[in-house]
C-alpha cells in the first residue's frame, strides 16, 4: 500500500478543509515554512479530531500552529511570503536561531564512533541508517527537525552497514544495538535486513544480546505491518532476530492514548507480538498534548492491557518550538509522580522523568530539601563511564528550568545523603 502524506501547502489546504477555518490553514502554511511538518493519511483520517481543532491534542502534536513561532517571527514570515528570496533569508535566520546546528546533530551527547554511529555507553551502539532518517509523520516537538527541512548540511547517518559490522567486530563489549532515526521502520524490509540479517544467526556477533528499534509506525502508519507489500518480509525479519536467541525490543513512541485506539493499530500490535518481540513504550511530556497525569495514567493502563511495557517518561529535549511544547521540569516531575499514583502496578516499569544530557541519561528522582533550599535530585542511569551509573547529583531548584541546560548542579556530593520528598500533586492543565 502506498504511503501518502500531507505536507507544505497540501497540509495547509487539509487543515483549512477539515476544520472549516481558513485562518488555521494560513497559520499552518506560515509556520511550516520554518518548521517541517508531514502528516500521514492514517493520522489525518484516524487520529486528529478536526472538530476540536486547534485544541485537539493530536492536532497540537502534528499540525503547525502559529504559537510555535514568536509573534515577530510569524509576522516576518507572513510578510515575506510573496517574495521568494526575502522569504528564504527570513526563514534561514529564524531556523538558525531556533536550531544553531542546522544539521540536526543530536546534542548533547558523546562523540561519534563513526558518522551515523554513536556509543552512549560502553555496551550500547546507536545506529542511524540513512534510509531511516525520516518518519511517516512528524511530531512537532521532535529535536531532529532540522534534518527534515531539506536544507543542505551534515546528516547523521551510517552510509554503509559494513561500518556498523566492523565496529561491532572491534568492540566485543557491545551487547546492545539500537536502530533509531527518524524512524527505521520507514525503510523497506530489504534495506533494514542489511542492518539486521547478520543478527538472525547465533554465532557471529554473539556478544550482541539485545536489539532495539525505535519507531512510531504503529501509531502513524500501522499498515506498515498489515498491507504494505513487504509487511510479511518485515515481520519475518523481526522473527528471525528473536529466533536467534536475542532480545528484540521495539520502542514504540506513543505520546497520547488515542494513538493506539484505531483498529489497524491494534491489528499491527497483534502481528508484532506474534514475532516474539517485546513492545515497550516511551514519550516525553509536552505541553498541549499530554501534560496531564490523567492522560499518562490512562495511557499506561491501556498499554498494559495491550501487552505493552511502559518504559520511559521523558523530559522533552530543547527543540525549535520549545516555547510552544516546553514545560518546567518541576511540572514534568509532578505529572510523572501523580500519573504513577493513578496507574496500575504493572505500569511501574516506566522510568522517569528521564533527561538526555552530555553526562548520559539522568532520571529526576524528586526534589531534595537541602540546608540552603530545595534542589532537584538527579540519578545517573546510563553513562559512558559505567562507574558513574547510580551516581546522585543535586541541581539548584529553578521553577522555570525546562531541562539540563537550565540547571546549575551542586558540586558537593555529600548532599546526596539528604532525603527526598515527593513532588506536590500537579494541578489540572490551565490552572
Amino acid at each position: 500500500m502506498e504511503n501518502r502524506f500531507h505536507t507544505g501547502r497540501r497540509l495547509a489546504r487539509l487543515v483549512a478543509d477539515r476544520t472549516g477555518r481558513p485562518e488555521l490553514g494560513h497559520d499552518a502554511e506560515v509556520v511550516a515554512r520554518v518548521l517541517p511538518f508531514k502528516v500521514s493519511e492514517h493520522v489525518a483520517d484516524a487520529l486528529v479530531d478536526w472538530e476540536r481543532a486547534p485544541d485537539d491534542p493530536l492536532y497540537r502534536l502534528v499540525v503547525p500552529h502559529r504559537d510555535m513561532l514568536a509573534p515577530a517571527d510569524f509576522a516576518a514570515v507572513e510578510a515575506a511570503l510573496p517574495d521568494h528570496d526575502r522569504l528564504r533569508r527570513v526563514v534561514t535566520g529564524i531556523r538558525e536561531r531556533l536550531a544553531p546546528d542546522p544539521g540536526g546533530r543530536p546534542a548533547p551527547g558523546p562523540p561519534e564512533a563513526a558518522p551515523g554511529l554513536r556509543q552512549p555507553s560502553p555496551d550500547t551502539l546507536l545506529v542511524l541508517p540513512p534510509q531511516g532518517q525520516t518518519c511517516h509523520s512528524y511530531c512537532g516537538y521532535c529535536f531532529r527537525w532540522p534534518q527534515f527541512t531539506g536544507e543542505p548540511g551534515p546528516r547523521q547517518a551510517v552510509e554503509d552497514p559494513g561500518t556498523m559490522w566492523a565496529h561491532l567486530d572491534r568492540h566485543p563489549g557491545i551487547t546492545d544495538v539500537l536502530l533509531t532515526g527518524g524512524d527505521p521502520l520507514v525503510m523497506r524490509a530489504e534495506a533494514l535486513a542489511r542492518y539486521l540479517a547478520p543478527l538472525t544467526g547465533r554465532h557471529r556477533y554473539a556478544h550482541v544480546r539485545t536489539v532495539r528499534i525505535g519507531t512510531k509506525a504503529v501509531s502513524f502508519q500501522p499498515d506498515r505491518f498489515l498491507t504494505a507489500p513487504d509487511a510479511d518480509d518485515l515481520l519475518r525479519l523481526l522473527d528471525g532476530v528473536v529466533r536467534s536467541g536475542r532480545h528484540l525490543a521495539l520502542l514504540l513512541h506513543v505520546t497520547h492514548p488515542r494513538e493506539l485506539e484505531p483498529a489497524p493499530a491494534r491489528r499491527a500490535l497483534r502481528r508484532l507480538h506474534a514475532t516474539g518481540a517485546v513492545l515497550r513504550t516511551e514519550a516525553p511530556v509536552v505541553r498541549h498534548v499530554n501534560d496531564d497525569p490523567a492522560v499518562w495514567a490512562r495511557m499506561w493502563r491501556d498499554q498494559v492491557g495491550l501487552g505493552l511495557v511502559p518504559y520511559s517518561l521523558l523530559v522533552a529535549r530543547d527543540t525549535g518550538p520549545r516555547r510552544y511544547y516546553g514545560l518546567p521540569l518541576a511540572r514534568t516531575l509532578s505529572v510523572c509522580a501523580e500519573a504513577r499514583r493513578r496507574a496500575p502496578d504493572l505500569a511501574g516499569t516506566a522510568r522517569g522523568p528521564v533527561m538526555v544530557t552530555e553526562l548520559g541519561e539522568l532520571v529526576v528522582d524528586g526534589i531534595a530539601r537541602l540546608p540552603d533550599g530545595p534542589a532537584f535530585a538527579l540519578r545517573a542511569l546510563r553513562t559512558r563511564d559505567p562507574a558513574l551509573a547510580g551516581t546522585l547529583v543535586h541541581a539548584r531548584f529553578d521553577p522555570t528550568a525546562q531541562g539540563w541546560g537550565d540547571l546549575v548542579p551542586y558540586a558537593d556530593h555529600d548532599r546526596c545523603l539528604i532525603p527526598y520528598r515527593s513532588p506536590a500533586p500537579v494541578p489540572p492543565p490551565g490552572e
